[in-house]
C-alpha cells in the first residue's frame, strides 16, 4: 500500500499512454480508409478458435468514424484517470482486463465479429467506479461519483437495446472491471487512521473504559464482601484527657 502523499503524483505517462493508445486507434482506422482495407475479419469471433485472435486485435478495429470518435474521448479520460489514481496496478488492469473481457466475449457473444475498444471503456469505467467505493478513500470515492456522472448512461448498453452494438463486449468489460476492482482493492491510498486505530496506540485510563468495538464498559462495582463486616462503634474509641494546671 503506497503512502497517500505519493499516490497522487503526476507523471508524463498519465497523459502519454492514453494519448498514444488513442492515436494508434486512429492510425489503424486511417490505414483502412487510405488503402481501402477491411480489418473486420481480424475481430473477435465467438466460439471459433481462429476468432480468439480478436482478443488482441479487435480493440484496434472500428467500423466507422463515429464509432471510433465515441470511444476515443472516454478512453482518453478513463485511461488517464486509471494511470493517475491507480498507477501501481494500471498496466495490469489494462492488459489482464483486456484479455479477460475478450475471453468472456468469446464465450457469451453472438456468432458475429465483435470489434472496437468499447469493451475497454467499460472495463475502465467499472474498475474506477467500484475501486473508489471499495477503498472508501474520499478522493477516489469522488472520482467514482464523477465517472458515474459522466458515463453512467453507458450502463444501458450492457443490454441488447440497439442492433449492431456488441452488448456482450460491454457486459464483459463491466464484469472484468468489477473482478479487478475486488482483486486490487487493497492497493492504492487509504484513509488516515485515527490515533486509537493504530497498532502502537497506548490506551489511557479513559480508553480502558471501552471495549474494542467502542462499547462503554463500566468498572466492576464494589461488592459487599470487600467492605468491613462491621463498622467500628463510637464507644470503641478511647479518649484520653490531659489536664494541665495554670502556670504560676
Amino acid at each position: 500500500m503506497m503512502k497517500n502523499q505519493e499516490a497522487f503524483k503526476f507523471s508524463p505517462i498519465v497523459i502519454a499512454i492514453p494519448l498514444y493508445f488513442v492515436l494508434i486507434l486512429w492510425v489503424v482506422y486511417l490505414v483502412e480508409m487510405k488503402f481501402n482495407l477491411n480489418f473486420t475479419k481480424y475481430g473477435l469471433q465467438p466460439h471459433n478458435f481462429k476468432g480468439l485472435r480478436g482478443i488482441l486485435f479487435s480493440p484496434f478495429i472500428h467500423g466507422s468514424t463515429k464509432h471510433l470518435f465515441n470511444n476515443s474521448i472516454p478512453l482518453f479520460v478513463l485511461m488517464s484517470s486509471l494511470f493517475y489514481f491507480y498507477r501501481k496496478v494500471a498496466v495490469k488492469v489494462l492488459i489482464y482486463g483486456t484479455l479477460l473481457l475478450g475471453l468472456l466475449t468469446w464465450i457469451i457473444g453472438r456468432d458475429s465479429y465483435h470489434i472496437g475498444a468499447s469493451g475497454i471503456v467499460y472495463l475502465l469505467f467499472s474498475f474506477i467506479f467500484f475501486s473508489g467505493l471499495l477503498t472508501k478513500y474520499y478522493r477516489l470515492t469522488a472520482v467514482s461519483l464523477m465517472v458515474i456522472f459522466l458515463y453512467g448512461g453507458m450502463i444501458w448498453y450492457i443490454f441488447p437495446v440497439e442492433k449492431g452494438i456488441s452488448w456482450e463486449g460491454h457486459l464483459s468489460g463491466l464484469l472484468a472491471g468489477i473482478f479487478f476492482a475486488f482483486l486490487y482493492r487493497k492497493y492504492g491510498p487509504k484513509n488516515d487512521l485515527f490515533p486509537w486505530e493504530k497498532d502502537d496506540y497506548q490506551k489511557d485510563a479513559f480508553d480502558l473504559q471501552f471495549d474494542d468495538e467502542g462499547n462503554f464498559v463500566p468498572p466492576p462495582p464494589i461488592i459487599e464482601e470487600q467492605l468491613p463486616q462491621e463498622l467500628p462503634k463510637f464507644e470503641d474509641y478511647k479518649v484520653t484527657y490531659i489536664l494541665k494546671g495554670e502556670e504560676e
